[in-house]
């Protein structure tokens, strides 16, 4: 697949031109983002990922336009698992529900940065080692089972070591200033727990990405697929979770269906050179899996819905301040 740099570029372009737009105009202010407006940015960020991928069909073809839903479906899928991760830091830190939305915004940033990084390293070597598609469907299948067992209610955020390692090094206060990842304490710059849980939101999506990657290097050896199809999921990320954070308790068995994935790509890597599944069936393996675990998930918690709904931490921390102050 030969793509011109200038596709590059103006897809670049057109991150950089939404992230602007985003913070600089709809979210310039702290606020708390509501259900409702969460969902609709929702749908406005899977119906960009869905008009690029009639782009890709035009442009390519069945065979490149299949891989890239194909990736999107996972990455979207296993950054459904961020979103508990992700509550679970939030409530830890005591984060006011209103500043939740500008640290995930950062966090995406990162994010995006990192993940390029890692997808010019992994195309890098899948075309100088052939071999190292062996080591990614193993760490794949490793990395599924291990979720599948994993229980992330236990994770302690503080203990991550590079959060350690940030309070180690920065000057840091235990309260917040607004929205300010920075302030003055005594005369002295010091960072606001806001920055604290920024670090550890990177260090968390550091870790996620390296599963992510290589599960949609099992679907196509194109960076221009890999990383768009990975930006489109992580940009919608933020509404993603504030439209899920409040009802993930009925998803009993999306874990068991997102090891199932990362299980089922590390496989198809280790037998590609035995057997290279066509992208349709792949695809369609893929919605499958995802289908079957959220609907027995919906049906294994339809009738204690209501009461799953009041034990349920909705993404926020409990102790929210009355008044929200913006910097």
């Amino acid at each position: 697949m030969d793509v011109p740099i200038l596709f590059w570029i103006l897809f670049s372009a057109f991150l950089l031109g939404m992230l602007v737009l985003d913070l600089g105009v709809f979210h310039r202010k702290a606020k708390v983002i509501q259900p409702r407006e969460a969902l609709v940015w929702s749908g406005i960020w899977i119906a960009i990922a869905m008009a690029f991928a009639g782009f890709i069909f035009a442009w390519q073809g069945t065979q490149a336009g299949t891989e890239f839903l194909t990736g999107y479906m996972i990455e979207k899928s296993l950054s459904i698992d961020n979103v508990f991760v992700f509550a679970l830091i939030f409530s830890y830190f005591a984060v006011p529900a209103a500043y939740q939305y500008r640290i995930l915004f950062w966090g995406v940033v990162g994010a995006l940065v990192m993940r390029g990084i890692l997808i010019a390293s992994g195309a890098a070597l899948l075309a100088n080692f052939h071999w190292i598609i062996f080591i990614f469907g193993g760490f794949l299948v490793l990395s599924g089972i291990r979720m599948a067992f994993h229980d992330e209610s236990k994770a302690d955020p503080s203990r991550n070591p590079v959060v350690r390692l940030f309070k180690k090094f920065v000057p840091t206060t235990d309260e917040y200033d607004g929205q300010k990842f920075f302030t003055r304490r005594s005369g002295k710059l010091v960072a606001t727990p806001l920055l604290t849980v920024l670090v550890a939101v990177e260090a968390t999506d550091l870790i996620f990405a390296v599963d992510s990657i290589p599960a949609i290097f099992a679907v196509t050896d194109e960076p221009f697929i890999v990383f768009t199809a990975n930006a489109l999921a992580i940009l919608g990320l933020r509404a993603l979770y504030f439209a899920l954070a409040g009802i993930m308790h009925r998803f009993e068995y999306l874990k068991v269906g997102l090891s199932a994935v990362l299980v089922f790509v590390g496989v198809k890597m280790l037998v590609s050179d035995i057997y290279h599944m066509p992208a349709l069936l792949s695809l369609a393996i893929v919605l499958g899996i995802l289908g079957l675990s959220v609907g027995l998930s919906l049906l294994r918690t339809r009738d204690h819905a209501d009461e799953l709904e009041k034990e349920a931490t909705p993404g926020h921390s409990p102790a929210q301040p009355a008044v929200v102050m913006d910097d």
